[in-house]
């Protein structure tokens, strides 16, 4: 059998209510090139059934039906198992317009500089409405992504096409980032190949109760965080303490895990800003952290009206708390 062009990445875990959905956006691409790896992780819902349904229907289609890893050990697994060159991420509740292959591909083969190509997208709610969102758009040059590092939009994960010899050469997802791991993958790969998105809506990104960065905001963000440090390490000629571990340390274990004070410092003056409208975050760990935060006299620009938020979602007494931390400090 012929190696395929394009191996198509997804994992599942309880994804029924849009998986349908998703598969059909890939099986309808007009590049027809390609194996369909899905992990079932574990689902305890209808999401077997579904994707036996669509492997019984295409060939394409290679269905793989285990116990519960997690998302970073079913990436690696399908990375391993990928036969094609390129690898496709492909999410179980996003949507993929039928030519985002077709143009990611041209784009690859035009530009073998570029290891990694993603896509703008239009946001969707649960009901497939337009999502309001404010901010820029990913980067359409590799120089514009180095220079948006930290404070850019990086790149849409599920968008993204991916040459699998680059993802190997840097080890791939790292356990120790779970919820970011496309973040710190898209640090790594920056090291050693180009990576920036089309400047087409190409993918249909959800935003739902029950995605991980409304679940997970506060490991999220911290984990950001810590991967943006052992990015300046790297980039600094200094050796990644993080490369090795399979579980991050307590932020304030980040100074004796890098060997230098200031990093747990930079560490929640880069995480908080992104935790201020989280609800799960707010209700949180974020808390803690951004009591530590005005605590060394980080910046207060939108903390009362996070303040205000705390009131709102029910939570006085950390609204209280968060207000008297501030006036301490300003009287400070």
């Amino acid at each position: 059998m012929s190696k395929p062009a394009i191996s198509v990445a997804m994992s599942v875990y309880n994804g029924e209510q849009y998986l349908a959905l998703a598969i059909e956006s890939i099986l309808a691409q007009t590049f027809a090139d390609f194996e369909f790896l899905i992990v079932n992780d574990g689902s305890a819902d209808g999401s077997a059934a579904i994707i036996d349904n669509y492997a019984a229907k295409d060939s394409r289609i290679r269905a793989i039906h285990r116990e519960n890893k997690g998302l970073v050990i079913s990436l690696n697994q399908m990375v391993e198992e990928a036969r094609a060159p390129l690898i496709a991420r492909m999410d179980c509740d996003d949507i993929s317009l039928p030519e985002r292959f077709a143009k990611q591909m041209a784009f690859l083969d035009a530009n073998p500089d570029y290891g990694v190509i993603g896509t703008w997208t239009s946001d969707i709610d649960e009901n497939g409405d337009p999502f309001p969102l404010e901010g820029s758009d990913h980067a359409t040059s590799h120089e514009q992504f180095m220079a948006e590092i930290g404070s850019g939009a990086m790149l849409c994960h599920p968008s993204v096409i991916m040459r699998r010899d680059a993802v190997l050469a840097v080890g791939g997802y790292h356990q120790a980032f779970k919820h970011c791991e496309d973040f710190d993958l898209w640090l790594r790969l920056a090291s050693v190949t180009k990576l920036c998105s089309l400047p087409e809506r190409l993918v249909k990104y959800r935003h739902w109760a029950n995605q991980v960065s409304s679940r997970y905001a506060y490991v999220q963000r911290l984990g950001a965080a810590i991967s943006l440090a052992a990015f300046r390490e790297r980039a600094a000629g200094r050796p990644d303490p993080t490369d090795t571990l399979q579980v991050l340390p307590p932020v304030s274990g980040l100074d004796a895990l890098f060997g230098r004070p200031g990093i747990g410092r930079d560490v929640r003056a880069f995480a908080v800003p992104g935790l201020l409208y989280s609800e799960t975050a707010l209700r949180g760990e974020g808390y803690a952290l951004m009591q530590d935060y005005i605590a060394e006299g980080g910046n207060r620009d939108g903390l009362w009206r996070t303040v205000a938020r705390l009131t709102r979602i029910g939570e006085p007494k950390r609204a209280l708390g968060l207000a008297k931390a501030l006036i301490l400090q300003q009287a400070a």
